[in-house]
């Protein structure tokens, strides 16, 4: 199938998905769309769809998939350095929290690499469950040219993070902004796919294995992907989605395993386990992070009020105000409401 009219339909399927959710949950927020929002949401489409999801189905074509891998590993590293450099990230080494970050992430790469490059012995082979379909391993004829295409989905999708901090910070509405990422990604796709290929039938679907693969993905890969990542990144910033993109390195051995009958390897066992080790040295230091942060300040009830515009407008601080400037022999007769009884 034609790359940009899957692109093309699975995100216009996506935002149909989204709309519902959108118009229940955010009624009216569409309003508060402006100029500098619909730009953000522009790049936003484009960088972290219409460009990353292009570069990686064709690289796919020139490489192999364990070799693709290895690049969806490298995300988290560059999108933790990204951060850092846009000071999203806190970066201190001398403590625990950071040392944790860095050492997890460094790890999670590490447990990817070693699933992508090294085999071992064969310790489990089952018969598959899903009969007459076998993995595809070989590679295109343009390697290097399928490397530097992962390599910029890579970089794209390391920059789409950092991008939608600001996303949230200009348009704070997750699900119009999921809703109309998916519109316009697939305008943009649309729009790139008619000026390659203008032929019916390169834009033309099935009731096959293709309409299946469209409505899956623009419903869990498109329309829940952005949202998720959306509320992710506003609860624990931009570092945090990405680093869990190292687990569908492990659940793809472990589907393997059971539907097609690849073999289960000792590599695929110890780069699995540096995964989740790593990973969960990143979660532990994010924690610490977030517990070590000051909280918010004391309750108003809690606090004085000291301003003098909340004063004016409270009635029982008008009161006080006033009592506090009367003398100080004044004060009790007046508490009492009780008028002085001359002598």
């Amino acid at each position: 199938m034609f790359v940009f009219s899957l692109l093309c339909y699975r995100s216009i399927l996506g935002a149909i998905f989204t709309l519902p959710f959108a118009l229940i949950l955010e009624s009216g927020k569409w309003k508060e769309l402006d100029k500098k929002a619909l730009l953000w949401l522009f790049i936003n489409a484009f960088v972290g769809y219409s460009l990353p999801m292009a570069l990686y189905y064709y690289g796919l074509r020139d490489t192999k998939a364990s070799y693709a891998v290895i690049f969806s590993s490298l995300t988290p590293l560059f999108t933790f350095f990204l951060s850092i450099l846009l000071s999203m990230e806190n970066l201190h080494l001398k403590s625990k929290q950071g040392s944790a970050k860095v050492i997890g992430a460094l790890v999670c790469f590490g447990g990817a690499l070693l699933i992508s490059l090294y085999n071992g012995k064969e310790i489990f082979v089952m018969s598959p469950l899903i009969k007459g379909i076998t993995s595809n391993g070989t590679a295109g004829g343009h390697h290097l040219r399928g490397t530097l295409l992962l390599l910029g989905d890579c970089i794209s999708y390391a920059v789409w993070y950092p991008i939608q901090v600001k996303v949230l910070s200009v348009y704070p509405w997750k699900h119009w902004s999921s809703v109309l990422t998916c519109v316009l990604g697939g305008l943009q796709t649309c729009f790139i796919g008619i000026i390659m290929k203008r032929d019916k039938l390169s834009w033309q679907i099935g009731w096959d294995i293709q309409l299946l693969t469209i409505v899956y993905s623009a419903a869990l890969g498109t329309a829940a992907k952005y949202w998720l990542n959306l509320y992710a990144v506003e609860k624990r910033g931009p570092v945090f989605p990405p680093m869990f993109s190292t687990l569908s390195t492990v659940f793809t051995i472990i589907l393997g395993t059971l539907l097609l009958g690849e073999s289960l390897t000792v590599g695929s066992l110890m780069g699995s386990a540096l995964v989740f080790i790593g990973l969960y040295a990143y979660l532990y230091g994010k924690a610490k992070e977030v517990r070590a942060k000051p909280a918010p300040g004391p309750s108003n009830e809690a606090q004085p009020n000291n301003d003098p515009t909340k004063s004016r407008n409270d009635p029982a601080s008008f009161v006080l105000l006033d009592m506090a400037r009367l003398p100080a022999a004044a004060t009790p007769a007046l508490a009492l409401d009780v008028k002085p009884t001359p002598y």
